[in-house]
């Protein structure tokens, strides 16, 4: 009974590891398929319309979508489309001398806003069609005017904001995969170099370390921020800057305690160069530690990400980031809108949490 009764209570244990698991892998599914699965389809899901802004969840209306010329190629369904999708939102709609009229959507309703295009703006192709106003009628009806639910509402902007979030989660994950992978590449340059072969370059190493140390990490990632300008990769280089102090300390010591054992002796008895010991003997051994701490390095660069958007100095807009989004919308928590940002706020708990949970494991488990 007892083996049944720790099986039991490891299995409950690893639960918040499976799920934590489960949320990035579908994360990572959904920022690379995020125009197969968002509504908005244009580039940065940044369709606006004014006249639906900052609707509650669960929202629906008709919407009047003008055909799209663009040619889908294999970038489009990755980027989304360039060209602006031209939608209306409409009240209702009627046909009249090869033109079709509707009226405006306005939640207000203050004032009707009537507006009227003509039909042949659809250019529909099929001979059978254009020979008969009705048969055109129909397909406009079927094809272009749809019944639309906004399951998270819409922004200021009047933008889906289920698009937004869902491609939200590259802008986040690509931001941790690159800031992960610049740290750690730093980090192990410097904590192996120092490490490894001592005397004055450990020196130099350690003052560097330190001197990075003691500035806070925010302060840090803005100066860099600030000195290589706005955008999407000064993003990259300022948060991989600012976090492989922690890889760096981790490395070096594990490479202190390494070097002095049995093997490393053999290897060098042996004939093999400095580097390849390292390369092939050493970080092989302590690649456990590094995984635990890139993992925690992940929830941190995201956090930082979103930190510098809220302060507008992080991924600028159209791009669609949690952090900013959070930044455009706090102010209307206390003014009954507390969606727009509670929901890209609650995803990124989630996502950050579930880095922390999965390094919080394998630390645990000794990796």
């Amino acid at each position: 009974m007892i083996p049944f009764k720790k099986s039991g209570f490891k299995s409950f244990n690893n639960i918040p590891y499976y799920l934590s698991l489960s949320f990035i892998f579908i994360c990572v599914f959904i920022s690379i398929f995020s125009f197969f699965i968002i509504p908005d389809k244009s580039a940065n899901a940044n369709n606006m319309n004014l006249n639906i802004q900052s609707m509650k969840p669960g929202f629906t209306v008709k919407i009047l979508s003008l055909p799209s010329f663009e040619k889908r190629n294999l970038k489009s369904y990755f980027l989304g489309l360039e060209e602006p999708i031209v939608q209306y939102a409409i009240n209702d709609y009627r046909f009249s001398n090869d033109s079709i009229i509707f009226s405006i959507y306005n939640k207000f309703n203050e004032f009707e806003e009537i507006k009227s295009l003509p039909l042949s703006i659809f250019k529909i192709k099929d001979n059978n069609v254009q020979n008969n106003v009705h048969n055109i009628e129909d397909v406009v009806s079927k094809d272009y005017i749809n019944e639309k639910i906004f399951l998270f509402g819409t922004d200021l902007y009047g933008r889906d904001l289920l698009s937004r979030v869902l491609l939200g989660t590259r802008v986040s994950l690509s931001i941790g995969i690159m800031a992960v992978l610049i740290s750690t590449f730093i980090g192990l340059f410097f904590g192996s170099i120092g490490g490894y072969f001592g005397g004055v370059l450990d020196k130099i190493i350690v003052y560097i370390i330190n001197v990075f140390w003691s500035i806070p990490t925010l302060l840090l990632v803005i100066a860099i921020s600030l000195s290589l300008g706005k955008g999407f990769w000064q993003v990259y280089i300022a948060i991989g800057f600012s976090v492989w102090v922690d890889v760096a300390r981790l490395v070096r010591g594990k490479v202190i305690s390494e070097k002095n054992k049995d093997y490393i002796s053999a290897s060098k008895i042996l004939g093999f160069s400095n580097i390849y010991i390292i390369v092939y003997h050493i970080l092989p051994n302590i690649i456990g530690p590094i995984l635990i701490i890139a993992a925690a390095n992940f929830a941190s660069s995201i956090l930082l990400e979103s930190g510098l958007s809220f302060l507008g100095i992080g991924t600028q807009p159209p791009l669609p980031s949690w952090g900013y989004m959070i930044k455009e919308n706090y102010q209307y928590i206390i003014l009954g809108n507390a969606y727009l940002a509670l929901i890209p706020a609650l995803c990124l708990v989630f996502l950050v949490s579930s880095f922390m949970f999965l390094s919080n494991y394998y630390s645990d488990k000794k990796v």
